[in-house]
């Protein structure tokens, strides 16, 4: 199970009764996504598994068929291009008048430096631009569902622990901050997706290359940023409906979700690597407790205002996110009294979350999607 799992948090017993919601899961053909997809499933939720590839979405769902969950329904979204983003947000519309639960989890790791047709690396596309333009043109489907009585809307964004790993306060004044490629890391793919904050001080980062690609997390800070500015936003809307609109980030612990992977798979390694990483890495059935956790549990609705914008470690454990160097070592928890130094510390992620937001909407509307 890893011993980063839960041993209190069940979710047959601990998820609600789901019987009439509905339920949108980007990536959830496989891994965290299709663990999160049943367990939503389980308790009577109607799931659109969100996936670009149709073969293997529709493999996943006739998985969950077996089991007996029959209302998952595959929904097409190429999360690299925003403009299929906006595309399939407006096909779930045309189908579903109601969505409680929308899931970020899909993301890329592994990938080669590509800067896109728009200008920007692909991984931030995915990662980061395209669930972003995904939200906004679900706004109007999610505002009708927390309209009506007894609603509980939630967007939940899949981050990682890696965003604590950004040393010093990254820029996102511009576009070309989210273009760091990376390329004096030791390890360029994993360092973009959790990447370092090399803009700061290039040249003392590019001597030390040990560090520089253990400052990790700028993809992954994103993330952070994104969901909290996005309930900032919906919390402070004058419009009476936006408010009951709760956003929170997730942290999803260590979860083997590489053991399966094809490169690993062609070399008759996936047994292997399992058995070597399964005493410290949660099944993807369990690394999936705490993304559920958040999109369900009736204590962060009780407690909206705490949770709210919140980023969670798991299983449901509220602790501050935290940009210092070396603060992966250890969590803080959230507690009622703040000190001056998580004053601003608050204050400042609030800024860049500002920062990050207010570029990423020049960008789209720059590109007119």
């Amino acid at each position: 199970m890893g011993i980063f799992s839960s041993k209190t948090f069940n979710p047959e017993r601990d998820i609600p009764d789901l019987t009439g919601k509905v339920a949108l899961v980007t990536g959830g053909n496989a891994g965290i996504g299709h663990a999160t997809a049943e367990h939503l499933a389980r308790r009577g939720a109607k799931v659109y598994m969100a996936a670009r590839n149709k073969e293997k979405a529709e493999a996943a769902i006739a998985k969950l068929k077996e089991v007996g969950l029959e209302q998952v329904v595959w929904l097409e979204l190429d999360l690299s291009d925003p403009r299929n983003a906006k595309t399939a947000a407006k096909e779930f519309m045309s189908k579903e008048s109601r969505l409680d639960i929308l899931i970020h989890n899909a993301a890329v790791l592994f990938e080669p430096y590509e800067i896109l047709a728009d200008g920007v690396q692909r991984i931030m596309v995915v990662n980061l631009i395209s669930p972003f333009v995904l939200t906004r043109e679900l706004v109007p489907v999610l505002k009708n569902t927390a309209s009506q009585p007894e609603s509980d809307v939630r967007v939940v964004v899949i981050s990682s622990d890696g965003h604590k790993l950004v040393g010093g306060k990254h820029s996102f004044a511009t576009i070309e901050d989210l273009n760091d490629d990376c390329s004096y890391s030791w390890i360029p793919s994993f360092a973009r997706y959790c990447m370092s904050a090399a803009r700061l001080q290039p040249d003392a980062y590019k001597r030390d290359a040990l560090f520089t690609h253990l400052l990790l997390g700028l993809s992954k800070l994103t993330n952070v940023l994104y969901a909290s500015e996005l309930n900032r936003r919906f919390s402070s809307s004058a419009d009476p409906v936006e408010p009951k609109i709760m956003a929170i980030s997730v942290h999803p612990g260590f979860v083997d979700t590489f053991s399966q992977k094809p490169e690993i798979s062609r070399l008759h390694l996936s047994p292997l690597v399992g058995f070597m990483v399964s005493p410290f890495a949660a099944a993807p059935e369990h690394g999936a407790y705490n993304t559920v956790f958040a999109a369900t549990a009736p204590v962060v609705r009780k407690e909206q205002e705490k949770y709210g914008g919140g980023y969670l470690a798991p299983v449901g454990r509220l602790v501050r996110p935290d940009g210092s160097s070396w603060s992966w070592l250890w969590e803080k928890e959230v507690t009622d009294s703040k000190g001056k130094e998580e004053i601003e510390e608050d204050r400042e992620l609030d800024e860049r979350g500002r920062e990050l937001w207010d570029t990423v909407e020049k960008f789209l509307k720059e590109k007119g999607i």
